[in-house]
């Protein structure tokens, strides 16, 4: 089995159905999975950030500002993937 769900169906659980609109209900993600996510997000945007700042100390602004705005999309994407719907 192939696409998507196929491991709930080998498990024996139903795959989400789609509402009126066509939207499919997904369940939440559990609380632990969403601290681990935002470690590791807290994480890559510190590291980012130290990149950002090394660059900007190395007389590098075009590199330290393509860093710090890769840790603000990381804080922003992890933000999005965090926070329960």
């Amino acid at each position: 089995m192939t696409g998507p769900g196929w491991r709930e169906a080998e498990r024996g659980r139903p795959r989400s159905e789609p509402d009126a609109a066509g939207r499919e209900h997904r369940r939440a993600r559990p609380a632990v999975e969403r601290v681990g996510i935002g470690f590791i997000a807290i994480l890559i945007a510190a590291l980012f950030g130290a990149i950002g700042a090394v660059s900007w100390a190395g007389d590098e602004p075009f590199l330290a500002v393509m860093s710090w705005s890769g840790a603000l999309m990381t804080v922003w994407a992890a933000g999005s993937t965090i926070r329960e719907r």
